[in-house]
């Protein structure tokens, strides 16, 4: 929750918003996110503006995402998916690439 995105079209940052399910799992304070954690405004808000050409609303930013973030880390699983980490993208329709810059929490290991 509250990791820093960045979409390669997006004129601004934005933040993950991670939706409780289930038993959530909390890590230093903060839901943590899964790799199913990609729905367009409910997890992944606007980046303000888009700078795509081939997005139909552009200059608005709605994005469309329709996979999971990738790859998602191997080591660590929350409730069955993979728990999602700093190096996991997702691909908006709009050709933009959305990365996290910064995940929001420092531990980098779960036991």
């Amino acid at each position: 929750m509250g990791a820093t995105l960045k979409c390669s079209f997006g004129t601004t940052p934005s933040s993950l918003i991670v939706i409780p399910k289930g038993t959530p799992t909390i890590i230093e304070g903060k839901l943590a996110a899964t790799i199913m954690d990609f729905r367009p405004i409910v997890n992944i808000p606007s980046f303000r503006m888009c700078n795509s050409k081939i997005n139909p609303i552009a200059p608005a930013c709605v994005p469309v995402i329709p996979a999971p973030w990738a790859p998602g880390t191997a080591t660590f699983s929350i409730n069955t998916p993979l728990a999602l980490n700093d190096s996991c993208k997702c691909m908006c329709a709009w050709g933009g690439v959305i990365q996290i810059t910064n995940p929001g929490q420092s531990i980098v290991s779960v036991p």
